[in-house]
């Protein structure tokens, strides 16, 4: 008879406490898909709530959301592009343009589905154009699109006469109502974030986007058509920052210089980047990507509700996203596959 049974069931029992914290600690929180970013984001979020007890308050956090729909779209087109090792720097700025036209198409009288219907095809080729450029000029895509970028921008100027236009309340429904109390500016980002994601994990095309973001000249010699791809993601990217753009218009019920522009576009890369999607291609993920959104729209409207100084403002944002990039660059070392 053994007399070894009770002490190994006493050593069992006296480390599951140990047990248990080391699946609390920290380490183990940051071996969470998008833990160390979930972390900065509940912690910023318990911090504006205990400072401002609006925060918590449906209509602030439905506000939050209405505010990061259009900045959704174009990080939700930037991830599959930036997956397949691609880059468009001037999604904001083909926003800025195609609100523009769309607003001055509204004020002289068009109809509003000949309108979105033009400003869709506009986005689209300027998309495609950019996709041209950087496929077969071999240009390095940030030099082509931040050119692109500077070029619509004051596209987007003459387009105004560097006046504002105002639509009245045409789409105003699309901007400002909902469905069961859900904006629709919410519905339509969530519906393309879904339908990007479910292309990246279920399609074919999202296979190819993630093997030629891991290595182009691999995945052409597997017998993927590389430019046909290319092209293809660069119209959709154009055809999704055409769709912020209008939702931008509708939300704001007009359309002045310097609406969009590069400074969206900035942060809905560095949303996408602190999401977890690669700068070099061959990974990326659409939940981080919408937790990268979500960070940001939380603290741009934490620092409103908090009523710090706007010179401040830039610093306190750029500290934030240093910290989200920080602890996610510890997570992704920590990982198994690392």
């Amino acid at each position: 008879m053994s007399l070894e049974t009770p002490s190994t069931s006493a050593d069992s029992v006296a480390h599951l406490p140990e047990r248990t914290a080391s699946r609390l600690s920290p380490q183990a929180l940051l071996r969470v898909p998008h833990g160390g970013l979930i972390i900065v984001l509940v912690l910023v979020s318990l911090f504006t709530a205990l400072q401002a007890d609006s925060f918590t308050s449906s209509q602030n956090l439905l506000n939050v959301l209405r505010q990061t729909s259009v900045m959704a779209v174009i990080a939700a087109g930037l991830t599959l592009l930036m997956t397949a090792g691609g880059l468009d720097f001037s999604m904001g700025s083909n926003a800025a343009v195609t609100l523009s036209v769309a607003a001055k198409l509204l004020s002289t009288g068009h109809s509003t589905v000949v309108t979105v219907v033009v400003a869709l095809l506009l986005a689209t080729a300027i998309g495609l154009v950019n996709g041209l450029v950087v496929t077969f000029t071999r240009v390095a895509p940030f030099v082509a699109t931040l050119a692109s970028a500077m070029l619509l921008d004051g596209v987007a100027l003459l387009v105004l006469n560097g006046m504002s236009v105002s639509i009245g309340d045409r789409m105003s429904a699309l901007g400002n109502s909902g469905l069961g109390g859900i904006p629709y500016l919410l519905i339509v980002a969530l519906l393309v974030l879904a339908g990007i994601g479910l292309i990246m994990r279920f399609t074919t095309f999202g296979r190819d986007a993630f093997a030629m973001g891991g290595n182009e000249h691999v995945a052409r010699l597997s017998g993927i058509n590389v430019a046909a791809r290319k092209l293809t993601m660069y119209a959709l990217a154009g055809a999704l920052a055409g769709l912020a753009g209008l939702m931008l218009l509708s939300r704001l019920g007009a359309a002045a210089p310097n609406t969009g522009g590069l400074q969206l576009q900035l942060t809905a890369v560095a949303a996408v980047v602190i999401g977890g999607t690669a700068l070099a291609g061959g990974h990326g993920t659409i939940p981080g990507t919408i937790l990268g959104v979500v960070l940001l729209g939380v603290v741009a409207n934490a620092l409103n509700l908090l009523q710090v100084n706007s010179y401040y403002q830039f610093v306190v944002t750029g500290a934030v996203l240093l910290a989200a990039a920080i602890v996610n660059e510890f997570q992704r070392r920590s990982s198994p596959g690392h």
